[in-house]
C-alpha cells in the first residue's frame, strides 16, 4: 500500500469549539489536489454531428463572489445588481471542433472573464447563442459557428429572473426578456414599517411544503414588481422591436410556424406562502407584433391545494404548442379537482385549440393516473405519460392525434422503480419547424436509449422498440470493461451516434460511432484530470440484509491495498435511504464498477487517499409493499440496512469493524443521525445539510404524504432529534447558513446540537457562510473537507 496511506500520523485534535472565530481552513495535499482539480469539459453537437462545441466550465467561486447582494424572493434567489440568479455555473471559454476535418478554434471577440450561460443553436446551426454575465448585466451574444467570431447582439440588458432570457424565432430574430427601458429606480426599504405584516386563512385547508425563501412583508412584493419585471424585444439585424408591456413574463415562446406567441405572465395578488410558479398567472396568446389574440386563461393564486404527491392545482395547467403541427396549444385540466383521495375514471383531460384559436377546444386524451408528458410524433403518432407517484407506476401510451375518439394504446406499464425493465428513452429529432418529435422508423417502430440495468450493473443500450407488440431489439450496449452511453443519435435512420466512453481509469470522452458499419472515430482525448486516483480499486458489493432484500454498494480501496498484507481498514459509509413500494424493486443494482472515479466536493471518496475503505452509494432502501407505508418501519429498516453493510466489509476483512464512520448529505444526514441514535455500530458521524426534527415539516417530507396530524408516531420515531439522549457516537453537523432546501433549515442542525450538548453528547456545529444546501465557494469547499477529514482523523483512524 502506498507510503501516503502507511505513514500517516495521528493528527493534532481539533482545538476551536463551535463558538470560537476561525478562519477558513484548507484539507491534507492529497484532497486539497483532487479538491481544486479543474471541472471536466461539457459537450454538445450540432443536428449533423459535424460540429461539436467544447464548453470549458468554472471552478469554484470565491467567497467574495458568493457574499455580493442578493435578493430571497419567492422561491428565488437573484442578483440585484444585474438582474439575474445569484448563484449560477457558468462556461467560461467554447472551442468549436470541425469533426471532418479535426479543426480546433476558440471562440473568440469575447470580454475578458467572461461568464458565459444560455448556449443555443440558432435553427440552422450556423450559429450559436449566449448570454455573457458581468457585476452589472446580462446581454446576447453570437459566434459564428464557421469562424468562432463572437459579437455582442443588442447592447440591451437582459432579465433572467422569471423566464427564458431569450428564444431564437429564426436565423435572423431572437427574441429576448430584456430590463424594461423605462424602468426607474429601485424601491428603497422603509427606515420603519407603515404596519404589521397579516396574513389570514378563511377556513380552507392549505397544506404547503416547508418552501425557503418566501415573501415576508410588503417591501419584498416591491422588489418582486420591479425585480422580476421584463419586456419583450425581437432584436433582428441590430433592430430592437418592443412588443409588449413590462410584465412578469415567465414564458414567451413563438408557435412552429413563427405567426404567434404562447404568453405567459404573473401578476398580483402575491403569496407568503407559495412560490413563484403558484401566483396568479395570465395565459394568452399573442401575434409577433405583441397584439393579443386570445387569452386562454387566468389562474388565481394557487395556496390551496389537496394532499398528496399527486395532487395538483383545479386550473388549466401545462400550456404548450404543440411540436408536429403549425400552430396549436395544448393544456391539461384536472378531472378530480386536483385531489388524487377522489375516486374517479380518469384524472386528467389534455385539450388543444388550434388557430386561429376562435374554435372550441378540442379533447385529444384523458388520462387515468396523473399526466406526465406528451411527445409529439407525427399528426397519427404521440406518446402519452401518466403516473401514480404514490403507488411508484407509470404508463407509456401511444395515440393518435388526429382521431381524438380513438382510445389511447398502453404499450409501457411499469414500476418507475423497475430500473431492469424500464426500456428507455425514445430518440427525438427536428421536423421541418426545427422542433423536437419522436423519431419513428419507416416500419413505425421507436428507437431508444436506456440505462440497460441489469444484475451485473448499468449496461447502457440503444434497442429498437415495437409499439405494436412492445418487444424490444437491442441494437447496441456497453460493454465491460467500460461504460459507454450514447449522448446523441446524429442520424437515427443509418443508426450513427455518439457516445461517452469511460472507464474506472479512465476518464469520459467522446466517439462517433457508425453501428452498422461498426466504426468507431475518438472524437476527444480529455487527460485524467485527477491522477491521484488511477491506482484506486473499485468494486461492486452484493449483499443480503437479513429479511432477504439484496443489497449493493461501490467500495474504493487504496492504491496497492492488499488484505491479507497490509491489515483492515477504517471505513466510511456513505449513503442516501430511498422509499420502494416493491422489494423486488428496492434489490435491484444500482450504477456500474466500470464507471471513471472522479470526485467533486461533496464526494466521500477523498478519503480512500487517507487510508480509509470508502463504501459509496451504500443502499438504504426503505420498503412499504402493498398497503403498508414504507416509513412505518423506518427505524427498523434502516437498522437492518446498515447491519448488512457492516457484515459485509467486516466478513471481506477489509473493514475493522471498530473504526467505521457513517455520513451523508441531506436525506443522508438525516439518515447518519438516526443509526448513531439506533445503533452501536459506528465510531461517529457526519452529517451535512440535514433535517432531524420531522415536526418541522409536518405537511410531508420526501415520499412521506401523510401529514404529522395524521401520523404524529411516524414523525416522532424517525425524528433523531426525539432520541439526541441516545446520540453518544461523536457528530459532525455542518449546514450552509443561507440553506434553500425545503425543510432543511439552518435551524435543524443547531437544534439538534443543543439537544446533544444538553444531553451530554459529543458534537460540532459547523455553519458555512453564504452558502445553500450544496456549497459552492472555494473557502467554503476546503474548509468542509478539512472539519470532515479532521473529524475522521481524531474518531475514526
Amino acid at each position: 500500500m502506498r507510503k501516503l496511506i502507511l505513514s500517516l500520523t495521528v493528527l493534532v485534535s481539533i482545538q476551536a469549539y463551535a463558538q470560537d472565530a476561525l478562519k477558513y481552513q484548507r484539507p491534507p495535499q492529497s484532497i486539497l489536489e483532487l479538491a481544486m482539480a479543474a471541472p471536466s469539459p461539457s459537450t454538445d453537437f450540432n443536428g449533423k454531428g459535424d460540429v461539436m462545441l467544447v464548453m470549458e466550465r468554472a471552478s469554484y467561486p470565491s467567497i467574495d463572489e458568493l457574499s455580493q447582494p442578493e435578493y430571497r424572493l419567492a422561491g428565488l434567489r437573484i442578483n440585484p445588481a444585474n438582474f439575474g440568479p445569484s448563484r449560477a455555473t457558468y462556461v467560461t471559454a467554447i472551442r468549436i471542433k470541425q469533426i471532418k476535418t479535426g479543426k480546433e478554434y476558440q471562440v473568440s471577440g469575447l470580454p475578458a472573464d467572461a461568464k458565459i450561460s444560455n448556449i443555443t443553436w440558432s435553427p440552422s446551426q450556423k450559429e450559436i447563442a449566449f448570454t455573457v454575465t458581468n457585476n452589472t448585466s446580462i446581454t446576447l451574444w453570437k459566434a459564428d459557428v464557421a469562424t468562432g467570431k463572437a459579437v455582442q447582439v443588442s447592447a440591451r440588458k437582459l432579465n433572467s429572473i422569471a423566464g427564458p432570457v431569450f428564444t431564437w424565432i429564426d436565423d435572423s430574430r431572437i427574441l429576448v426578456l430584456a430590463v424594461p427601458s423605462s424602468l426607474g429606480r429601485a424601491p428603497e426599504k422603509p427606515l420603519a414599517a407603515e404596519g404589521p405584516t397579516v396574513q389570514q386563512t378563511s377556513g380552507k385547508a392549505a397544506p404547503a411544503a416547508t418552501y425557503q425563501d418566501m415573501l415576508k412583508n410588503p417591501y419584498d412584493e416591491l422588489l418582486v414588481d420591479y425585480y422580476f419585471q421584463s419586456e419583450p424585444v425581437i432584436i433582428a439585424n441590430n433592430q430592437e422591436q418592443v412588443i409588449g408591456k413590462p410584465a412578469i413574463y415567465t414564458n414567451v415562446s413563438p408557435s412552429p410556424d413563427l405567426q404567434y406567441l404562447l404568453v405567459s405572465s404573473i401578476h398580483r395578488p402575491y403569496s407568503y406562502l407559495v412560490p413563484l410558479q403558484r401566483f396568479p398567472t395570465e395565459y394568452a396568446i399573442w401575434k409577433l407584433d405583441g397584439a393579443e389574440v386570445k387569452k386562454l386563461a387566468s389562474n388565481p393564486l394557487d395556496e390551496v391545494r389537496p394532499k398528496g404527491f399527486d395532487a395538483t392545482s383545479n386550473f388549466p395547467r401545462r400550456f404548450t404548442w404543440r411540436n408536429d403541427v403549425p400552430a396549436t396549444i395544448t393544456w391539461v385540466q384536472a378531472l378530480d379537482g386536483g385531489d388524487p383521495k377522489k375516486e374517479v375514471p380518469y384524472r386528467d383531460v389534455v385539450k388543444t385549440l388550434a388557430a386561429p384559436f376562435d374554435g372550441t377546444p378540442v379533447e385529444l386524451v384523458k388520462t387515468v393516473d396523473r399526466f406526465d408528458n406528451l411527445l409529439w410524433g407525427n399528426e397519427h403518432f404521440a406518446l402519452l405519460t401518466d403516473a401514480n407517484s404514490s403507488k411508484q407506476k407509470i404508463r407509456v401510451s401511444k395515440l393518435d392525434p388526429s382521431n381524438p375518439s380513438q382510445a389511447p394504446v398502453t404499450i409501457i406499464d411499469r414500476s418507475e422503480n423497475d430500473r431492469y425493465n424500464d426500456p428507455g428513452t425514445p430518440v427525438t429529432i427536428k421536423n421541418q419547424y426545427h422542433r423536437s418529435v419522436v423519431y419513428l422508423s419507416p416500419k413505425q417502430e421507436l428507437l431508444m436509449t436506456a440505462p440497460g440495468a441489469s444484475p451485473e450493473g448499468d449496461r447502457p443500450f440503444l434497442s429498437i422498440f415495437n409499439t405494436s407488440n412492445g418487444k424490444q431489439k437491442i441494437l447496441w450496449r456497453s460493454q465491460a470493461p467500460y461504460f459507454e452511453q450514447v449522448v446523441d443519435v446524429i442520424d437515427p435512420a443509418k443508426l450513427v451516434i455518439v457516445t461517452a466512453k469511460e472507464s474506472v481509469s479512465t476518464p469520459v470522452n467522446y466517439y462517433l460511432q457508425d453501428i452498422k458499419k461498426k466504426t468507431s472515430v475518438a472524437l476527444t482525448a480529455f487527460p485524467h484530470p485527477q491522477p491521484l486516483l488511477k491506482g484506486v480499486q473499485k468494486q461492486l458489493l452484493k449483499y443480503k440484509r437479513k429479511d432477504g432484500v439484496d443489497l449493493t454498494a461501490m467500495l474504493y480501496l487504496p492504491e496497492g491495498y492488499d488484505p491479507a498484507k497490509d491489515g483492515r481498514l477504517p471505513v466510511l459509509m456513505w449513503a442516501y435511504p430511498r422509499e420502494y413500494k416493491s422489494a423486488s424493486d428496492a434489490a435491484q443494482v444500482r450504477g456500474s464498477a466500470y464507471r471513471f472515479t472522479r470526485v467533486n466536493y461533496g464526494s466521500p471518496i477523498f478519503w480512500v487517499t487517507r487510508g480509509f475503505a470508502v463504501m459509496d452509494a451504500t443502499e438504504m432502501p426503505i420498503v412499504g409493499e402493498g398497503d403498508k407505508e414504507p416509513n412505518d418501519t423506518f427505524v427498523e429498516q434502516l437498522v437492518m440496512n446498515a447491519e448488512a453493510a457492516v457484515n459485509k466489509i467486516t466478513e471481506m476483512g477489509v473493514g475493522d469493524k471498530d473504526r467505521i464512520a457513517v455520513g451523508g448529505h441531506s436525506y443522508g444526514a438525516f439518515m447518519t443521525a438516526n443509526l448513531l441514535a439506533h445503533t452501536n455500530l459506528f465510531k461517529a458521524g457526519i452529517s451535512r445539510s440535514g433535517a432531524y426534527n420531522r415536526t418541522l415539516t409536518p405537511f410531508g417530507f420526501q415520499n412521506e404524504q401523510r401529514t404529522y396530524w395524521q401520523a404524529p408516531d411516524v414523525y416522532y420515531k424517525m425524528s433523531p432529534f426525539s432520541y439526541a439522549d441516545k446520540l453518544k457516537a461523536p457528530i459532525l453537523l455542518i449546514h450552509g447558513e443561507a440553506d434553500n432546501n425545503s425543510g432543511t433549515f439552518p435551524i435543524q442542525s443547531e437544534r439538534l446540537y443543543n439537544a446533544i450538548k444538553g444531553n451530554g453528547g459529543t458534537a460540532r456545529l459547523v455553519f458555512l457562510p453564504q452558502e445553500s444546501h450544496g456549497y459552492a465557494a472555494k473557502e467554503s469547499v476546503l474548509h468542509m473537507l478539512w472539519e470532515m477529514d479532521e473529524w475522521l482523523m481524531k474518531y475514526v483512524k
